[in-house]
């Protein structure tokens, strides 16, 4: 299903003329439901704190969780205490939750549990993102809310929009689901107040907000479950960073975009004897990755470490990636923080 939703997405396959009333259907519910909270029938809540949503208008990952550790960094090297709210995909969850290390991530969502696992920021997740932000601020203390994705969620209130793009697919051929990726027209970058483009090429605009260029940066690999084995006894278990990258691996991404984990890869120097691409947020079957890495390291991303720690062999390893964006925009960034900050305390 994946391949050909991309081949309709992303590689101009006909199908799309088929889906295209479907398009034109979304896009009627979807400008009918922004009507009904710019013309105050919905409300939207407007926080005490500045809210900072960072999404995107594709369906899809664009690299919004690694920039979301990236804000929460930035915030609290300038002294502030930032904290988190998502929906939690993948996860089934009735009403608000809190994420700690020790949650699970389907209980929790994956990528929350993979930004409270690198942060511990305080972090709480649930459908209603008012009434996550809202139990945020009453269970702790925080002076900024990250909102990890929530662009097309209105009925939370938003200071600061920021939008992540693919550089590599961009916008597919920029028509709205189910015929394309767009869960918005482009129009909507337009009110954005920053565009994050990972991994480039920059384009040029003549209106709107100019992209920012953010670069993925790998850090060293980490083990998805350390463990104490005798190394006598299973001396396949122990390989290091340096001699994985020197014998042929299984890679495994359930991502937005597992090609791009995959082409990170080869441009690393690692040797794939074999890809593997699942779907976002899946779950994963043990016994499958298991049979992958009977005598042969398992590489996959973050995101998929989180969960498979439970049930991690000892040769299963994670690549942690850092965002990377320019001081120009944390300069930016910042003062657009402090001044909404004094703001708040001024109403």
């Amino acid at each position: 299903m994946q391949k050909w939703i991309n081949q309709i997405w992303y590689q101009g396959h006909w199908a799309r003329w088929l889906l295209l009333p479907l398009s034109a259907l979304f896009a009627v519910i979807s400008h009918m439901r922004r009507s009904l909270f710019t013309f105050s029938i919905k409300k939207v809540t407007q926080l005490p704190v500045p809210v900072i949503v960072v999404g995107n208008i594709t369906a899809g990952g664009s690299g919004k969780t690694p920039t979301v550790i990236y804000l929460i960094n930035l915030l609290r090297a300038n002294g502030l205490k930032p904290g988190v709210v998502s929906r939690g995909y993948g996860a089934s969850i009735d009403g608000v939750i809190s994420v700690t290390q020790s949650s699970k991530a389907v209980d929790v969502g994956d990528e929350p549990l993979m930004i409270v696992n690198r942060t511990h920021v305080p972090m709480v997740v649930g459908s209603q993102r008012v009434l996550a932000a809202q139990t945020l601020l009453a269970d702790f203390d925080v002076d900024v809310i990250i909102c990890d994705d929530g662009l097309q969620h209105y009925a939370l209130g938003r200071d600061i929009e920021i939008a992540l793009v693919d550089g590599a697919r961009r916008y597919g051929n920029q028509c709205l689901l189910p015929a394309g990726p767009l869960r918005e027209g482009l129009w909507r970058l337009d009110n954005i107040d920053w565009i994050i483009n990972n991994g480039g090429p920059l384009l040029a605009k003549t209106q709107g907000p100019e992209e920012q260029l953010m670069q993925l940066v790998p850090a060293p690999l980490c083990r998805v479950k350390p463990q104490s084995f005798d190394k006598a006894l299973v001396p396949y278990l122990f390989d290091t960073e340096a001699s994985i990258i020197e014998q042929p691996i299984v890679a495994i991404a359930g991502i937005g975009n597992p090609q791009r984990f995959f082409d990170s890869l080869i441009q690393q120097g690692y040797q794939l004897r074999q890809t593997v691409a699942f779907a976002d947020h899946q779950a994963y079957d043990q016994q499958q990755l298991i049979e992958l890495s009977t005598q042969t390291p398992l590489l996959m991303t973050e995101k998929d470490a989180v969960k498979c720690r439970d049930f991690a062999l000892q040769n299963w390893w994670y690549l942690p990636v850092n965002a990377k964006l320019s001081e120009q925009f944390d300069i930016q960034f910042m003062s657009r923080v402090t001044q909404l900050i004094q703001l708040k305390k001024e109403i």
